[in-house]
């Protein structure tokens, strides 16, 4: 585990406040505007917006393959928020960037654009390696055929849509988490590397 440094309440509460904001905002242009790039942004900060509430004690994390009802996420009063600990949030974090390697890893293996490691035979080997390892390390639930478990089934059998929502979801709570830890010095410049 790396060591971070939690950002204040006081911070994250602020953050909230915006990013509940924005995403009122986003949520009262639909559905006249669901194409625009910026309304869609704002809503799956909404993503970003639940972990934070969730790093507060305030809600529950959903699964990968379940966004936040962002209806709730906009009526949420932050009453008597009290952060996790930084072990559980750097738990959760370990959890967002593997969601995110995984995603980023079915559109790299699309492309062509990413050679393995030398020491896996193949992408099939190292998916099953790190859902077993993340299963065992308590960061993922229990693999289904050597892959990751989202929307009851296995991963490299999501269609193109349900791809692009565990892909959404796991990059805006990656964020959320990193930008917790403190990495980024701004909001808007947080890494997620995977």
């Amino acid at each position: 585990m790396t060591q971070v440094k939690l950002r204040s309440q006081r911070t994250v509460v602020t953050r909230c406040h915006g990013l509940a904001s924005e995403l009122r905002a986003a949520l009262a242009q639909l559905p006249s505007d669901q194409t625009n790039p910026e309304i869609i942004d704002a809503i799956w900060r909404g993503e970003s917006l639940g972990t934070l509430l969730w790093a507060l004690s305030l809600i529950e994390l959903p699964a990968y393959d379940t966004p936040f009802d962002y209806d709730v996420l906009v009526a949420e009063r932050i009453d008597n928020p009290h952060l996790r600990s930084e072990a559980e949030i750097e738990h959760a974090r370990d959890a967002a960037q593997l969601w995110h390697w995984r995603a980023r890893t079915t559109l790299l293996q699309a492309d062509g654009l990413v050679a393995l490691p030398e020491r896996w035979q193949s992408f099939d080997q190292l998916i099953a390696a790190t859902a077993m390892h993340g299963f065992e390390s308590g960061l993922l639930p229990a693999p289904l055929r050597g892959d990751f478990r989202a929307f009851e089934a296995v991963y490299r059998h999501l269609t193109p849509s349900q791809h692009a929502v565990t892909h959404s979801i796991a990059l805006e709570r990656h964020h959320a988490l990193n930008w917790l830890c403190g990495l980024g010095s701004t909001w808007e410049d947080v890494p997620t590397d995977t």
